[in-house]
């Protein structure tokens, strides 16, 4: 997976004044029933849930989407509960993009599924977009999902960003999703070519602040940013703490996962 192209957005003030269910990027309120948008669904309590302990910074809570991607999502769980992410890196990070990993040579060159093959087809689902805590599988020339992961961080998105998405890149997204870009920000041309399986809940932050550390002319870290360690656990129903791309918190108004 390669950034094809660089959009400084433009700022933009968005107020709503309109009866839910509603969309506001100004007042950080958002009403998904009855939306398809999963990405910010609460995991229910007891719901399996991997988390990434990433030295020196801490724990990234991400929740899974089996029914929506169930084959991406049984590969994630399974590499984590095997230890295949223990002590591997973030070979890449790009400031307002993404931080990636899953590559045991450290590379991008690297990764295996969780059955030791060669990748499997991806399944892209239109109930999941790439919003700034996304988490997606990178791919490589033959688009085969295998242990290759990112996280999105994304930047903002305005009007401007999304008709350069329509005009100039073909895309087409409903006015419902343009809006949760707007709120949230992440990395819209991705929508489509890449299999977004899962969504950080909690610990965003780190991903955030991981963003911004020094990098060579590979993307590569100059300091190893390290996943210590990755489990699967149970769901303690603690809560979640969505971020937008600047790092503010947000406001969803939706029911937790079924």
């Amino acid at each position: 997976m390669r950034k094809h192209f660089w959009i400084k957005a433009v700022s933009a003030a968005l107020c709503c004044a309109m009866t839910l269910p509603t969309f506001c990027a100004c007042n950080k309120e958002v009403t998904l029933e009855n939306e398809g948008i999963v990405n910010f669904t609460e995991p229910k309590q007891g719901e399996e849930i991997v988390v990434l302990t990433i030295k020196d910074y801490g724990d990234v809570k991400i929740k899974l989407f089996p029914e929506e991607t169930a084959k991406g999502a049984e590969n994630f769980k399974k590499l984590v509960e095997s230890g295949f992410y223990d002590e591997l890196i973030f070979h890449r990070v790009v400031d307002g993009f993404v931080i990636q990993g899953g590559d045991p040579k450290g590379n991008g060159t690297g990764g295996v599924d969780a059955w030791g093959g060669n990748g499997f087809a991806q399944t892209i689902s239109g109930n999941l977009q790439h919003y700034v805590g996304a988490v997606a599988y990178a791919i490589g020339p033959d688009k085969l999902n295998k242990s290759q992961f990112y996280i999105v961080t994304g930047e903002e998105i305005n009007e401007d960003y999304m008709k350069l998405m329509e005009t100039t890149y073909g895309k087409a997204f409903s006015d419902t999703v343009k809006k949760m870009y707007y709120q949230f920000g992440g990395q819209p041309y991705l929508d489509g070519g890449y299999e977004v399986f899962g969504q950080v809940f909690d610990g965003l932050e780190h991903c955030l602040a991981i963003q911004k550390v020094q990098v060579n002319n590979d993307s590569k870290p100059l300091s190893a940013i390290v996943i210590e360690k990755a489990v699967v656990v149970e769901y303690d129903g603690s809560g979640v703490n969505w971020l937008n791309s600047k790092g503010e918190a947000q406001s969803v108004n939706a029911q937790k996962a079924e």
